[in-house]
């Protein structure tokens, strides 16, 4: 009995790991993965929660600067007496207690800028989170699609290598009966063994597609992966809409993460500008505090050292001032900032125009390819319709003998590259109609 509970607990494992093998992907499920299994993003994920801390210090920077403080000294030989001023040589002890605060008055506006940019600077880090998050998708994305189309490019290797071999044994039929010779067998096994290596081939490119999506995904403990190929069966629907590029352009600039970033980085820039003018200005703080302290040398009428209780009563006093502080000069060291932080302004506003343009040729080139791919999806199915009757006809007249094996091969041949050439154009296809649908705005990628 215990023998077949073992069969029955080994056998659901094995059926279970059958069943995790066997399943199969979506695109969605894919980019989902990566997203959460990521070890780059979590780096953008720590500097976004450092820009976070950064922004709120800045905040924090406006409350008053708050110290205490306590001394113990022990003066030896000449020193003065803090009691009675006098000049002495004995040895005495004191020690001090204050409480000090102070806070900014005004500084130029220092701060309130450098809040400022410190919460630009915060939303572009999140900006650029957001950034990898999207190119991590379309890495997965083009991965996946790789997949597709090399399982696509296996089918048709397999269907080239089953014709071959159809031919092959026709032609030993034909040997048999003595209607070739015998050479002609050896061009149909040549013909065979040239289709079996781009099987070969294209499997293992297959498996290296496989291999690029699994390390995109961050999927460990797995060397195989299967993923849903509808795409491959289902014709595909090539969009008749006209893409204009100011119109995808205008949609892009409202919601892409990094023209978003760097347009944050040059408000950063000028508010960090305004923040080193502001240190050419006069600043002006208050201070208060209160201090008390304990005497050795502090007696009463009868020379007994007055108790640290009465000390700490008697000798408390507080304080409280106005400090203004007027730069005149500091070796030129604050205009200098100013000027190189004016360069740095330019440079984010540089850096801003460049990934708008960037951005602007990126959907130029994207809409000159739909228009091309849009032709070139129409000639190739064209193309491999004409092919394929083209071959089917080959074949026939193979049959009857009427062409040789050489000629079987160059049309076998020339239909299996209007397949690839085809096959090539939909995934292209696919992948330029989603890049342009994310640049529209439209939701291509679920990412939270």
């Amino acid at each position: 009995m215990f023998q077949k509970t073992k069969t029955m607990v080994l056998l659901f494992f094995l059926i279970g790991g059958s069943v995790m093998a066997q399943e199969k992907w979506t695109l969605d499920e894919c980019v989902s993965y990566a997203l959460s299994h990521n070890l780059q993003l979590k780096d953008f994920q720590y500097t976004e929660a450092s820009g976070k801390e950064t922004f709120k210090q800045s905040i924090r920077n406006l409350l008053p600067n708050i110290s205490a403080s306590s001394n113990y000294t022990i003066n030896f030989g000449r020193s003065t007496d803090p009691f009675t001023n006098d000049v002495v040589t004995t040895d005495f002890f004191s020690n001090n207690y204050s409480l000090e605060a102070s806070i900014g008055l005004f500084q130029g506006f220092q701060r309130l800028h450098t809040i400022k940019a410190s919460k630009f600077l915060y939303k572009a880090t999140k900006e650029d989170a957001l950034q990898q998050k999207y190119l991590l998708a379309f890495r997965v994305m083009q991965a996946f699609y790789d997949i597709q189309f090399f399982e696509g490019l296996v089918a048709i290797s397999k269907e080239q290598l089953a014709v071959s071999q159809t031919n092959l044994d026709l032609v030993k039929k034909q040997i048999e009966l003595g209607l070739l010779a015998a050479a002609d067998r050896y061009e149909a096994e040549s013909l065979l063994l040239t289709d079996s290596l781009n099987l070969t081939q294209s499997e293992n490119q297959l498996a290296a597609a496989k291999l690029r999506l699994i390390q995109e995904m961050n999927l460990e403990g797995v060397t195989e992966i299967s993923i849903q190929s509808d795409l491959i069966q289902n014709e595909l629907s090539m969009e008749d809409t006209e893409m204009h590029v100011d119109s995808i352009y205008s949609e892009t600039t409202g919601f892409l993460p990094s023209l978003k970033a760097s347009e944050l980085r040059a408000n950063a820039a000028r508010k960090q500008l305004a923040a080193e003018r502001g240190r050419l200005y006069p600043s002006l703080s208050l201070f208060s505090g209160v201090g008390t302290g304990y005497f050795e040398t502090t007696r009463d009428t009868l020379g007994v050292t007055v108790p640290f209780r009465d000390q700490f009563r008697d000798n408390t006093f507080q304080f409280i001032g106005v400090s203004l502080n007027i730069p005149i000069s500091n070796g030129w060291s604050a205009r200098s900032r100013v000027k190189q932080q004016k360069i740095e302004r330019k440079r984010a506003e540089n850096n801003l125009e460049i990934q708008e343009q960037l951005v602007y040729q990126t959907i130029q080139t994207l809409v000159q390819e739909h228009d091309a791919l849009l032709v070139e999806h129409e000639q190739t199915t064209k193309n491999m319709e004409a092919q394929r009757m083209a071959f089917a006809i080959a074949q026939k007249r193979y049959g009857k003998g009427l062409i040789n094996a050489l000629e079987l091969f160059t049309a076998k041949n020339l239909f299996a590259n209007a397949q690839n050439q085809n096959l090539q154009v939909r995934m292209r296809s696919e992948i330029n109609r989603s890049t342009l649908n994310f640049y529209r705005g439209l939701p291509v990628f679920n990412i939270n």
